[in-house]
């Protein structure tokens, strides 16, 4: 049997391989998980980091749009990249800048997108990442209608949908985990309970005592990793994926962490998140938590880091260049693109708006 088949999400403990302090269970480390392989997440982690922390710079500056930051969730969305086959799909929240980055979507498209040009949200081709989706839970319909296309046409890709805990007090939540038990569709549900939706504790979301046991309800398995622990990560979303792709049906995935910012850069996070709790979560960041474990394994050093982060910053600084350059929008994008023929009422208002702007 399979991991998540023999996980018991009513009773097992939270899937862990290495703790806090970069201690690692060699029993339960995964095949094929070699120390090459956690240096190059370590990079990717750091530039995603990176890149995330670059937009909330620019966004105070004025530079970019209201973002929602991921920092502190990097180790949830970079190992599951490296289980993903190019006929899989990935459909994000709005949290997703890590997943995205990593499945092929260009760093300046996330900018654009999130400094308010509609052009990045066209995926380049060959890119299976859905654009952006706002509305809470609404992603996870469309990763299992896509899955159950797939299964129609006897292809095997496998769908993940990323959302956070406070998706799961959403109806869609039910009616995708509904459809997706029903007709078993190879779908990853990929929950990371990052412990707030906006400022609603996990607490006040649900009186389960884990959100992966809400998959037993709908004929499926689920289990709870530590969504800060790279190595369990990689293990669970593989296994997953494997299982789902091979026929077994979908799978949930409660990966447990915790959102380092506020939810967005409008709000503050220390009106509801006690100092005690940010202190003790700090503790389990995942980048500093797979570092420790390279550096007992003189994987790292502060060259090999001072090298990782002038690679990440020219990356960056390439992006934002690009983002820059982007010509502004013009009034008929607006209005052009939405119907074959614009209709009386869009023209109206396309002309009011001219007169307005261009008096």
């Amino acid at each position: 049997m399979s991991l998540v088949e023999n996980y018991n999400p009513l009773a097992d403990p939270i899937y862990q391989v290495m703790d806090e302090n970069g201690m690692v269970n060699e029993a339960l480390r995964p095949a094929g998980l070699t120390d090459d392989l956690l240096l190059q997440m370590y990079e990717e982690m750091v530039l995603t980091r990176m890149a995330d922390d670059k937009v909330n710079k620019l966004q105070r500056q004025g530079r970019m749009g209201t973002y929602p930051s991921m920092q502190g969730q990097e180790a949830c969305q970079i190992p599951i990249a490296h289980n993903l086959k190019k006929e899989d799909w990935v459909a994000p929240a709005f949290r997703e800048l890590g997943i995205m980055m990593m499945c092929g979507v260009p760093l300046v498209d996330i900018y654009r997108y999130w400094g308010g040009f509609e052009s990045g949200s066209k995926m380049p081709k060959g890119v299976n990442v859905l654009p952006v989706s706002i509305p809470v839970g609404s992603q996870l319909l469309h990763a299992v209608g896509i899955a159950w296309g797939l299964k129609l046409q006897k292809k095997s890709g496998v769908t993940v949908p990323f959302f956070s805990d406070g998706a799961t007090s959403t109806g869609d939540f039910h009616s995708a985990l509904n459809f997706a038990g029903v007709y078993r569709t190879a779908t990853v549900f990929l929950c990371q309970n990052n412990q707030y939706a906006i400022s609603t504790p996990r607490a006040a979301q649900t009186a389960s005592r884990t959100l992966a046991e809400k998959a037993l309800a709908y004929g499926f398995n689920g289990i709870q990793v530590d969504g800060n622990d790279v190595m369990a990560m990689y293990a669970v979303t593989k296994d997953a994926i494997e299982y789902a792709r091979g026929g077994g049906g979908p799978v949930l995935i409660e990966a447990v962490t915790f959102r380092q910012g506020p939810h967005t850069s409008s709000d503050d996070p220390k009106k509801y998140v006690p100092a005690g709790e940010r202190e003790m979560w700090m503790k389990k960041d995942p980048i500093a938590r797979l570092q420790k474990y390279l550096q007992t394994k003189n994987l790292w050093s502060e060259d090999l880091q001072k090298e990782i982060d002038v690679r990440g910053a020219a990356t960056v600084e390439k992006a934002v260049a690009e983002y820059e350059a982007t010509p502004s929008v013009q009034i008929d994008e607006l209005f052009d693109y939405v119907h074959a023929e614009l209709t009386p009422d869009l023209a109206e208002q396309k002309a009011a708006l001219q007169k307005a702007l261009y008096k």
